[in-house]
């Protein structure tokens, strides 16, 4: 007997793709009435969606979190065994693996660079279901091996008393010692000649200066430094997204001035009062954060890049030492949510029972969240024909979808399958409603039969000579079990 022959038509090869609206194409079964209209039913669920939620950190999907309150950064990864379960216990799923690591450990010895160390990172990553948020932090505190690299040190000398000399977040070396722009940037631009666009790198962090790469002091540097560093990033990253720490007005204008889709990040979202004794009340939620995101002119800047924070301490610590309510903790993520969060660096730390239900709903909203309200075809085509199409999405997170997900539409049965690409771009839609009207071409070869007729928004990703697969789940029932959702039939007739 003769089997069937299963035959796939490429989104991204054979489709063609159009731009005018419903309105200004017309099928003739919509005419006669012939037209579906589905409404699918919303879910309430978390998803665990690329490019948002939380992240590991220093760890990978699976791995056993730091004990207690403490973490560790700025070393190379521990790897762990795999235990055959990407589960993260008392810690939210995530898509994300977030590695800081001081620049004495990739480039140990002069111009001789570790990127070995980065691969395994990114292919860990990758077997773990996730992609690698980096930063490479010039150095830490005091204690040797979080200095700069040993021949740096030897070249520029023992001095550690600069302009800034804060007691805790001190330069460690002279950022305006032509030297360090020259290394340290040279270092910068050397990796993003290999890892720009890589597919797996989620991001990197634009840090240039500070204890633990976080800017602290940034306001001290000349034009001249502060412009040479942050150019060591904006030119040698230019498809790779660049997270930039909240520093100064002048060095995050600059930054958002260079012409590359930088978002912007914070490390201390938390801070209700962690050092207000000591600082005359002053905290990071209630003083700095609100005001700098309109002084740094950043309040818009998640409308194209995202918004990656972390936590000030960990949640044992807000908990048990700082002794937050559940409205504190309610009050923390909503300043997140108004700010527009797209990820969150809780330390691979646990979350405290008593929060998960916070912490669910704040994942909700985190990033994007596409529930298709609406969604209107014709009931019956034949081949050749244009396949007219409604659809009303209503984003109901924070932030759009950074990542180019193309949305297309598959006809299958028993014995035939095709893809069918939109020209929709996801990451124009912008929290709340938005339609997207648009028609595609039925296969000529297709069949006469009735057909399931499914959607998606796929990953093209390392699969140029396969068929992609879904990438993002969304806020729907109705998901089959390779990922594309079910609208409804379509009858293909002669």
């Amino acid at each position: 007997m003769r089997r069937p022959v299963l035959k796939v038509a490429c989104c991204l090869c054979f489709s063609l793709f159009f731009l005018r609206s419903f309105s200004q194409i017309r099928s003739s079964s919509e005419i006669t009435n012939e037209v579906m209209a589905v409404s699918p039913e919303e879910l309430d669920s978390v998803l665990n969606n690329p490019g948002i939620g939380f992240n590991t950190f220093q760890r990978f999907n699976g791995d056993t979190l730091f004990p207690g309150m403490g973490w560790r950064e700025g070393f190379p990864i521990e790897y762990q065994d795999y235990k055959g379960t990407l589960e993260n216990k008392n810690h939210p799923q995530t898509t994300i693996a977030y590695w800081r690591v001081y620049w004495r450990y990739l480039e140990p010895e002069k111009q001789k660079y570790r990127w070995d160390m980065i691969d395994r990172a990114l292919d860990s990553a990758r077997s773990r279901g996730q992609k690698l948020l980096l930063r490479i932090a010039p150095y830490g505190t005091t204690t040797v091996d979080r200095d700069v690299p040993d021949w740096y040190r030897k070249m520029v000398g023992p001095g550690k008393d600069f302009k800034y000399h804060n007691p805790v977040n001190k330069w460690m070396v002279d950022p305006e010692d032509p030297r360090y722009a020259q290394y340290f940037g040279g270092f910068i631009s050397e990796m993003g000649k290999r890892y720009d666009g890589h597919p797996y790198l989620e991001g990197v962090d634009l840090s240039i200066v500070g204890a633990w790469g976080e800017g602290a002091g940034s306001e001290f540097l000349t034009r001249h430094t502060m412009e040479a560093l942050i150019d060591a990033y904006t030119e040698s990253f230019r498809k790779t997204p660049l997270i930039v720490l909240m520093m100064d007005k002048k060095t995050n204008e600059y930054a958002s001035s260079k012409g590359v889709k930088t978002g912007w990040r914070v490390d201390c979202i938390g801070d209700l009062g962690f050092w207000k004794a000591e600082q005359n009340g002053w905290t990071h939620m209630y003083d700095y954060y609100p005001q700098s995101i309109i002084e740094y002119g950043l309040q818009d800047a998640w409308k194209k890049a995202p918004l990656s924070f972390e936590i000030c301490g960990t949640f044992l610590n807000w908990r048990d030492v700082q002794k937050y309510t559940a409205e504190d903790v309610k009050y923390i993520f909503n300043e997140t949510l108004k700010w527009h969060i797209s990820s969150f660096n809780a330390k691979s730390s646990p979350v405290p029972k008593e929060w998960e239900p916070l912490v669910n709903e704040w994942l909700k909203k985190m990033g994007y969240r596409f529930v298709l309200r609406r969604f209107k075809y014709p009931k019956a085509l034949k081949p050749g024909e244009k396949l007219v199409f409604e659809s009303w999405w209503d984003n109901k997170g924070v932030a759009p979808c950074y990542i180019d997900y193309p949305l297309a539409i598959r006809l299958k049965n028993k014995g035939y399958s095709a893809i069918l690409a939109t020209a929709a771009d996801i990451r124009n839609w912008l929290p709340g409603d938005n339609i997207y009207n648009d028609a595609v071409y039925m296969p000529t070869d297709i069949p006469v039969g009735e057909y399931d007729i499914e959607i998606a928004l796929l990953d093209k990703t390392g699969r140029l000579d396969k068929t992609p697969l879904p990438a993002v789940k969304l806020a729907i029932k109705g998901r089959t079990p390779d990922g594309w959702y079910s609208l409804g039939k379509i009858a293909v007739k002669k």
